[in-house]
């Protein structure tokens, strides 16, 4: 595959995710044995791969703009809390309708 042909959710998400993402494949999508693995809880597994998905929906809308990402992320990463990242979107999006 070409550089410039890789999908924007595969280049927003971090090596380790990748990795996740190769482990989860390479062992047939088994919680149960990624979280032999990572040597977790199969929860701690089951959270990992549902903020995954966020990321991966997240990078998969490409019309949003980069900041909005970058809010959207630290939401996901639990960074700030879901609540705050709407308000601060929110707030940027009608900021820019005044510009």
């Amino acid at each position: 595959m070409e550089k410039d042909k890789i999908p924007q959710w595969v280049l927003s998400l971090e090596n380790e995710d990748l990795a996740f993402i190769k482990n989860f494949i390479l062992h047939s999508g088994s919680l149960k044995e990624i979280a032999k693995i990572y040597n977790v809880s199969y929860p701690t597994v089951r959270l990992r791969l549902d903020k995954l998905i966020q990321k991966i929906m997240i990078g998969d809308q490409q019309e949003n703009e980069p900041f909005t990402m970058f809010i959207s992320k630290l939401a996901v990463d639990s960074k700030i809390d879901l609540d705050t990242a709407k308000q601060i979107i929110e707030y940027y999006k009608k900021e820019k309708q005044g510009e």
